[in-house]
């Protein structure tokens, strides 16, 4: 803690007293029950966060005006009295662990869940949707304007009524009051439109309705898209003029970033730098030093933390996805275990894309259970085990860390010199250079348990097995896919060669660092032929073109990658060839052909084949005939089942702990029915 005095150092707003400078932002879920109540789940995920150390926990966007305020395929409800009960009792499981509590009021506008809106049309300043392609909204009358406001108000007595210490007002990101804000919606020509004192004219009555309603002595935030990011979006100093109009009765301002359509710098995506947003905090500190600033934007670590509160850029850090990653991330951090913390990725699939994309509760790549972490510590085993892991990919690394961590003797074997597998290879990219603080977490979380073994440079094979074990997990991995193309593989045996599978590119990247005059063609859209053309284009290549056979780049790929990736595709001008298909592989150009069936060629000085990847499981014959001949458990999980992203092998590496309860259950049936 003597190392970040300034993060551990209290901050009191008001009559409010924060014991650290970390809080948790507002972030949707979908764990809400459909009635808009909570559920254990959803109380225990906010817990685990609160017991970790976090000063302040502000809880997800909760609607205030039912239906036509409502977001998100479930959502938290505070539109009536009812829903007190509910938030009392959050607040009093997160005040049980010195955490602070606000709560995020929010009306949806144009960006309201059609599925709940009975029919209604969505509304906004304007007729403009919130994002492309999104439903068209009807502007809002004045009557219905001034009803809007009374529900701040209401909603902002009822957090208060319900034991919160803070209420937030969610005044960016394209919500309703940044729709009437933001010139990219806001095409009234009222009271309420045209100039910056026009259109802050609905959130100073906002936030007038929610000070009215709490008494002077309670904190109001307000979370703001400092710089919209968008061509004809408010910029940084826009912003700082509005908040002329709006900032008096505010104490706290949040300061974000973006809009719906470029949500990859709203939810970040994975190249942008630790703090990347500070530079727009400072701003606002400079021109409102009275107020509280908040900053955000893929902080992970303390040292970066602390350099922007002792710089001055911000008061408070915002750490949203790091703490879905790391719960303990505050008290690790205090207790000097920073080689333990799991940081998060940046890599915005479970938490994300479930969510916005797929209406799913919201997971995590890193973190395999979000609700109750670290429960089967809590659980050891009382009847000596063993367990082999074949392959120490994260997958790997991670059914080995929790097996060993409930008491289970634990042998790891791994036949190349590092750990991590997969992705410590794709982490060689430097956009994807995040992805090795997971390998690293796992490592140094392996290298601090006793019971777990690892051999490396050894690959295994079963006289390896020198004492029967009870468990054997295979996690080998995967290998790129090579289809039986015309002369792809003879291309790929070359000693001269210009074309490369991904594998070649990762395994000698100090090969592959020579940029100028490069054409560059990559067979594969999906994400690691994105990532290939990221690395040429973003690194000064003359021509970059990328060729898949579906009618879509990054068809599988996250909202914030995606919108990421498409970004640098238009920048850079990469030629983009969809409804192709690779035909035939020559020594210096791919022969294609399109959906006409016309064949075509593209010349390269360097080509890549991109085409997914497949299991590789090569033992596992082996490992089933040893198991059954011994009364062996096998498991083969991760990519070696089916190749997939980190998130499935971690999850599935982590169900080892139902397999353990079940073997443990096991031994002692059959040592109770041998008496």
């Amino acid at each position: 803690m003597e190392k970040y005095q300034t993060l551990f150092k209290p901050l009191t707003i008001k009559r409010l007293t924060l014991k650290n400078r970390v809080i948790m932002p507002p972030m949707g879920t979908n764990f809400a029950n459909q009635d808009g109540t909570f559920n254990e789940q959803h109380y225990s995920y906010y817990e685990q966060r609160a017991k970790g150390g976090t000063g302040l926990i502000t809880l997800e966007n909760v609607c205030i005006d039912y239906p036509l305020g409502t977001n998100g395929t479930t959502q938290l409800r505070m539109d009536n009295d009812q829903f007190i009960p509910g938030l009392w009792q959050f607040n009093e499981r997160m005040h049980a662990y010195g955490a602070a509590t606000s709560i995020q009021i929010n009306h949806a506008g144009a960006s309201a869940y059609p599925l709940r809106l009975q029919g209604k049309q969505v509304v906004s300043a304007s007729d403009v949707p919130s994002k492309t392609g999104g439903l068209k909204p009807r502007p809002l009358e004045k009557t219905e304007i001034e009803a809007i406001i009374q529900k701040y108000g209401e909603g902002a007595a009822r957090a208060q009524q319900a034991g919160f210490d803070c209420v937030e007002i969610h005044a960016g990101h394209s919500y309703l009051i940044s729709q009437f804000l933001s010139p990219v919606y806001n095409k009234r020509t009222d009271e309420f439109g045209g100039s910056p004192e026009n259109r802050a004219r609905f959130a100073r009555m906002a936030i007038q309705a929610v000070r009215k309603a709490v008494g002077p002595f309670f904190p109001i935030s307000l979370r703001i898209s400092a710089d919209e990011l968008l061509p004809e979006g408010n910029t940084l100093d826009d912003t700082l003029n509005l908040l002329t109009y709006i900032a008096e009765d505010v104490d706290i301002l949040n300061v974000s970033a973006a809009l719906n359509d470029n949500l990859q710098y709203q939810i970040d995506k994975m190249n942008l730098k630790d703090g990347w947003r500070s530079y727009m905090a400072k701003a606002v500190k400079t021109h409102f030093p009275e107020k509280v600033i908040v900053t955000s934007g893929n902080i992970r670590s303390p040292q970066r933390a602390e350099e922007i509160l002792q710089n001055g850029d911000a008061d408070l850090i915002a750490m949203g996805r790091g703490l879905i990653a790391e719960p303990n991330w505050v008290n690790k951090v205090a207790q000097g275990q920073e080689a333990l913390l799991r940081k998060c990725i940046s890599c915005n699939i479970g938490c994300a894309d479930h969510r916005i994309a797929k209406s799913r509760p919201i997971r995590c790549t890193v973190n395999p259970d979000i609700y109750y972490e670290d429960a089967h510590k809590k659980e050891p085993i009382t009847t000596p085990l063993n367990m082999v892991v074949i392959g120490g990919g994260t997958a790997g690394l991670e059914a080995a860390a929790s097996a060993a961590e409930m008491g289970v003797d634990v042998t790891l074997y791994e036949e190349k010199g590092y750990l991590g597998g997969l992705a410590h290879e794709i982490a060689r990219f430097p956009d994807k250079r995040r992805i090795d603080d997971f390998v690293t977490y796992l490592t140094n979380r392996a290298a601090q348990l006793p019971n777990l073994t690892i051999h490396l440079n050894h690959r295994f094979v079963p006289t390896d097995l020198k004492q029967r074990p009870d468990l054997i997990v295979n996690t080998t991995g995967a290998t790129p896919l090579l289809p039986p193309i015309k002369g792809l593989h003879e291309e790929l045996v070359r000693t001269d060669r210009h074309v490369f599978s991904i594998f070649d590119l990762l395994g000698n990247m100090e090969n592959f660092q020579d940029f100028s005059n490069k054409k560059v063609v990559v067979i594969g859209g999906g994400a690691v032929g994105l990532d290939v053309v990221e690395y040429y284009a973003e690194n000064g290549a003359e021509k970059v073109d990328i060729v898949e056979m579906v009618d879509q780049l990054g068809k599988d790929l996250d909202t914030i990658t995606k919108l990421g990736m498409m970004e640098i595709v238009t920048d850079y001008q990469v030629g983009v060839h969809t409804s192709t298909k690779l035909m035939e592989v020559q020594k210096d150009r791919f022969i294609v052909e399109d959906s006409t069936g016309k064949i075509g060629e593209l010349p390269f000085d360097l080509g890549f084949i991109c085409l997914g990847m497949r299991a590789n499981a090569p033992l596992i014959p082996e490992h089933a005939s040893y198991a059954q001949q011994n009364d062996v458990t096998l498991l083969n999980i991760g990519d070696s089942k089916v190749a997939r992203r980190i998130m499935e092998g971690t999850r599935e590496a982590r169900d080892i702990v139902k397999v353990i309860k079940n073997l443990e259950a096991q031994h002692v049936s059959t040592f109770a029915a041998s008496y």
